[in-house]
């Protein structure tokens, strides 16, 4: 019942989105044919005017109130009876009306014009924001084929359950999440992964939902439902990061009402005092408050943070990094130290053979009985020497009779011989001995794990496992200590291999023997030694750590749990899209001060200018909505890569 539920809100979502983007659209056009038809307008009763005023041109210019003012106008109303706090909107609105009632026609016309084509602008900024999310929804299949009882039927997405088996055709997308059970295929992840290359398939491999079956047909089994994919998972990310304000723009938001109001009652102040002060005629003094409140608008103020900030969102989900918010985006600029779980986040998450001795005379039958005999284990280091002996196409032997000695190793009888094959201690070894040549203890400090081969009470072989580095995080260390940022390692492995995975990385520090339950006493003792401190993970045992960093990174492979705990994902598991959103951080921040900036400096010449009477309303406008323009135009930079 719950399961039901659940996709059919889903679609419900789906369908809501697609009417919203849509409605994005219609209204990106309308504001941009309205800004054109109003500025057509203008040109019309601006040529009407060159000899007098008169009617016409009135007219046109009324008309190009209306039409190009008429959107704004709505939104500051509705808003301001919605929040109960009046806005810039409804301010722009009364200055080009006040400027309209003192014969300033063209002033006040051009003023609707460019606050109506710089709202035409940030509704695209707004739009080209959601651009990824919006092809993303269109490349998710809506129905799959069904196999059941030998015979195939085309169901909706939304009744797939798992445990279904679903068939895949060449050249389609694969519509759910699910392991391949029959036949083998190329399968193109870009849309999920970002990554370029197709992907083989076989029998027993993952696949995802919006990829896309380039050579074979595949018979898959589901194993997500719908609203669970991965691909599902990427939208709800980019709408939750799309709907969260940074702390900056919330500020901005909450100083804009109070602001909106203080030039309001200045202006007011502004119509009367000059003409009693500083002898200036009427005319004069409602003119130059007409100019002021056209100057003072926040208008550049307002739009410096969210067209910058939803430029990065969008970049970010372009190149593989989802963020959950703006609040975050913001906070991974201020970062002072990134602490890093090891296993599965520095380390692939799965042992590997790194050196296999044995008796030279004996090399092929040592490893073949050895892999024999492992593949009755599921511990993860036999699984590991299993992988590494078949690769090389070596046969499997049958085996009489097998023994798991828990905690120590495996014991088998093959053919009246007596193999063991674990610890140590299992094969009465020492763990400082000299075997094949090799010092152990040279194995230990590199952070290898020791498997040792007996064969009747004489030990004849040595397997060296190690969790091997994931290939890029050598270099994503490098350039996170280029940023100068502190790196720490925390890990539950013996202090050993952790000062060997710290040296082989050059990590600032590393936390060793930590217990799952410490990790987030751990984390707390970091941030109150850096202050804003990042928590790298992705399995359960780290969703406290990353709920408790001040921005929890989760690896895109990670446990459901890790990607809905952490405020940033990285889809592609590569540790360089860290020190990526960092600097994409550390720009967009830096686009805000800029834009912040400058709009207080624009505003405050203009205002200065006003009042020692240099300024004419036509200037005043363009340099205020052409200020506002400006910084929309600086945020959208951070859509290039």
């Amino acid at each position: 019942m719950n399961s039901v539920a659940k996709t059919s809100t889903n679609q419900v979502v789906q369908t809501i989105d697609k009417e919203s983007r849509m409605k994005g659209k219609v209204k990106e056009h309308g504001e941009l044919i309205a800004a054109i038809l109003s500025g057509l307008l203008i040109l019309g009763g601006w040529m009407l005017s060159k000899a007098d005023m008169n009617a016409a041109s009135i007219t046109l210019y009324v008309l190009a109130f209306c039409i190009g003012g008429f959107a704004k106008a709505k939104e500051g109303l509705e808003e301001t009876i919605k929040e109960k706090k009046l806005n810039v909107e409804l301010l722009m609105i009364i200055a080009a009306v006040g400027s309209a009632v003192i014969g300033y026609w063209t002033e006040g016309a051009m003023l609707i014009f460019i606050f109506a084509l710089s709202g035409a602008l940030e509704t695209y900024t707004m739009n080209r924001s959601n651009k990824e999310i919006s092809s993303l929804m269109e490349l998710q299949p809506e129905e799959a084929m069904l196999v059941s009882n030998g015979e195939q039927r085309k169901v909706n997405v939304s009744e797939l359950q798992i445990g279904h088996v679903i068939f895949v055709k060449p050249g389609e997308r694969v519509p759910a999440d699910g392991m391949v059970v029959k036949g083998e295929s190329t399968i193109d992840e870009s849309a999920i992964t970002g990554e370029s290359m197709p992907i083989q398939k076989n029998i027993g491999d993952e696949v995802f939902a919006g990829t896309v079956n380039i050579t074979g047909s595949m018979s898959i089994q589901v194993t997500k439902l719908s609203a669970d994919t991965i691909f599902q998972k990427i939208i709800n990310l980019v709408q939750m990061a799309q709907s969260e304000k940074s702390p900056s723009q919330l500020f901005i938001e909450r100083f804009e009402g109070t602001y909106v109001k203080v030039v309001l009652t200045v202006v007011v102040l502004m119509m009367i005092l000059p003409h009693f002060l500083f002898n200036w005629s009427w005319q004069e003094t409602f003119y130059r408050a007409m100019v002021l409140l056209v100057v003072a608008s926040p208008c550049a103020l307002v739009a410096s943070i969210m067209p910058a900030t939803l430029s990065a969102i969008s970049n970010g989900a372009r190149n593989g990094i989802l963020f959950k918010g703006g609040v975050h985006l913001e906070s991974l600029g201020s970062l002072k130290a990134i602490a890093f779980d090891k296993t599965g986040t520095i380390t692939r998450g799965t042992p590997e053979v790194t050196d296999f001795f044995t008796e030279e005379e004996n090399e092929t039958e040592i490893k073949q009985m050895t892999a024999s005999i492992e593949s009755h284990s599921n511990h993860p280091l036999a699984k590991a020497i299993v992988r590494h002996v078949v690769k090389n196409n070596m046969d499997l032997v049958e085996i009489e009779g097998i023994k798991d000695v828990s905690g120590f190793g495996i014991e088998a009888k093959i053919k009246g011989d007596t193999w063991k094959i674990g610890k140590a201690d299992f094969v009465n070894l020492s763990q400082d001995s000299t075997l094949f040549g090799v010092p152990l203890d040279d194995f230990t400090e590199q952070g290898k794990t020791m498997v040792y081969i007996q064969k009747n009470e004489k030990v004849v072989g040595l397997v060296a496992l190690k969790d091997i580095l994931r290939t890029d995080a050598k270099k994503a260390l490098q350039d996170i200590h280029d940023l100068d940022l502190a790196t720490v390692m925390i890990t539950g492995d013996n202090e050993k291999t952790a000062t060997a995975i710290a040296k082989e990385i050059k990590l600032s520090d590393y936390i060793s023997d930590c217990l799952p339950e410490n990790k987030v006493e751990k984390v707390k003792a970091l941030k109150e030694k850096y202050k804003v401190v990042a928590m790298v993970g992705d399995g359960v045992n780290d969703a406290p750590a990353l709920a408790t960093a001040n921005v929890g990174i989760a690896m895109g492979e990670g446990t459901d749990v890790a990607l809905e705990t952490a405020d940033v994902v990285l889809m592609k598991n590569e540790l360089l899209k860290i020190p990526q959103a960092i600097q994409l951080s550390k720009k967009m921040n830096r686009i805000i001060k800029q834009n912040i900036c400058f709009s207080i400096v624009v505003i405050m010449v203009l205002i200065s200018s006003n009042f020692l009477q240099v300024l004419d309303l036509p200037l005043g406008v363009i340099g205020h909505e052409g200020s506002t323009i400006l910084v929309i135009l600086n945020g959208l930079r951070l859509l290039k890569n």
